[in-house]
């Protein structure tokens, strides 16, 4: 049988590992998977006959070299930082490798060394990064074909809850890491480029420069900047395109309020607080604002932020509790973003019966010899439940494709890389539209962001 190693059974390996089960017995799989708890690893098997759990520490480099020498290829799931000690495993072994996660300075340095020894490195091939890089190629390679010049190119994607399971007045939960939806935006300006101008949007800024979209029927959203859009110009091989943005997606009245937490500095992960686990949440809320011996701190909140009363946004705190006197922290010398972390779960956690929801979107602009044109391509995609999520099934189902596709020969072409190339990308999407993943394409008016041509 071919080995397929599996490092990491975490939440969103579960769609993941259920397609390589059922289709183990065709194509005379065994699928072993490695996690630091081998209940959880036993728990996603379901005693399947053609699996195997064990006990993976990867800093254990004796226990990892022994699974990665016994296998054809590995899948890492791990933390995006850990990947790179299983790649050099991989290299040295002469293993195929696959992860979700976007390529680092240190995975792309192992790219000569791999394409020598004919070892496909696939990377960013989940949802995004990944199922955005597929989506978006197919259009655009379609437009070059056809004698288009790409003018314009938006890509939206976030993690949501489905409308049944939207309950808070935030209308948002926690549907993959919540640490990482906390620093969101942290670490530099995002950078992009509209009309041909530059445009840099610093961190305290982000979340009150958002776009408004209609996404197909589902309602209104909004989208705030990644960190660097620049960067897919020469990714996406659009080094001369006018517009590229990359933007995440919230609903409407989201980043309005998110803004007030970085305001405060309740985002802050440079720093611990002294005697936090004593704390309350009112005592945290408290601790960034003014010191005033006869205003509340709901009054202080208020007016330092300058929300009305009757303003809908000031229901949304209330709604978190972050006034709450007997709630206490609970947490040792922890950082502001710590805290707000575990305030928010309180309130953002998935319950059991809640479903999750992908939103992706993009927009082309392009010129032809008969003017300019624009396509908008939507995907929305709900989890089934709280092991079959929508997160699951986005990241999970493409990482196993593609594996799958390497170990038949469907995909030969060495080296490190993402899937921007026409024999990874078309063969994963036609496949994922048998899964209910599938994009709804439509034309509309090129609109761009300036018809009359000056300068923005």
């Amino acid at each position: 049988m071919r080995n397929i190693l599996i490092i990491g059974a975490g939440r969103s390996s579960s769609s993941l590992i259920k397609y390589l089960l059922d289709k183990s017995s065709s194509e005379n799989l065994h699928i072993t998977i490695g996690d630091l708890s081998v209940e959880n690893a036993e728990q996603k098997i379901n005693n399947h006959p053609n699996a195997s759990a064990m006990k993976l520490d990867v800093f254990n480099e004796v226990e990892r070299i022994d699974a990665i020498q016994k296998s054809d290829i590995v899948i890492s799931m791990l933390p995006a930082h850990l990947h790179i000690e299983v790649a050099k495993n991989c290299i040295e072994f002469n293993k195929h490798m696959v992860t979700a996660s976007y390529i680092s300075k240190e995975m792309k340095a192992l790219d000569e060394e791999a394409k020598q020894k004919g070892l496909i490195f696939m990377n960013e091939i989940g949802l995004d990064p990944g199922i955005d890089h597929m989506s978006a190629m197919d259009v655009i390679d379609r437009i070059r074909e056809e004698g288009g010049k790409m003018l314009l190119f938006e890509s939206f994607c976030g993690g949501l809850v489905a409308p049944e399971s939207d309950t808070n007045l935030w209308n948002y939960k926690f549907t993959w890491n919540p640490r990482n939806v906390v620093l969101a935006g942290q670490g530099g300006a995002s950078k992009f480029i509209q009309e041909g101008a530059y445009k840099y949007i610093p961190y305290h800024k982000l979340f009150r420069r958002t776009e408004f979209l209609t996404i197909n029927g589902s309602g209104q959203f909004e989208a705030y900047a990644n960190r660097d859009s620049l960067k897919y110009r020469s990714i996406y091989g659009l080094d001369d395109i006018p517009t590229m943005y990359r933007g995440t997606v919230r609903k409407v009245g989201y980043s309005r309020a998110w803004n007030v937490f970085v305001q405060l500095g309740m985002t802050d992960d440079s720093y611990t607080i002294e005697d936090s686990e004593n704390m309350s949440y009112r005592d945290f809320t408290n601790s960034f604002l003014a010191y005033s011996p006869s205003d509340s701190v709901e009054l202080k909140f208020r007016s330092y932020l300058k929300i009305d009363q009757d303003d809908i946004m000031w229901e949304k705190f209330v709604e978190l509790d972050i006034f709450n006197g007997n709630k206490k922290v609970e947490l040792k010398n922890a950082t502001p973003a710590q805290i707000l972390q575990k305030i928010l779960m309180d309130s953002w956690t998935l319950q059991p019966d809640d479903k999750d929801m992908i939103v992706m979107h993009h927009k082309f602009g392009y010129q032809d010899k008969d003017g300019k044109h624009q396509i908008e391509s939507s995907m929305i995609i709900k989890g089934d439940d709280q092991t079959y999520t929508a997160m699951a099934k986005t990241v999970g189902l493409p990482v196993a494709m593609a594996t799958l596709k390497i170990l038949n020969g469907d995909i030969t072409t060495p080296g490190v890389q993402l899937p921007i190339n026409k024999e990874v990308y078309e063969p994963i999407l036609k496949e994922l539209e048998d899964y209910g993943i599938n994009f709804v394409e439509k034309k509309v008016p090129y609109l761009g962001y300036n018809p009359e041509g000056v300068i923005g």
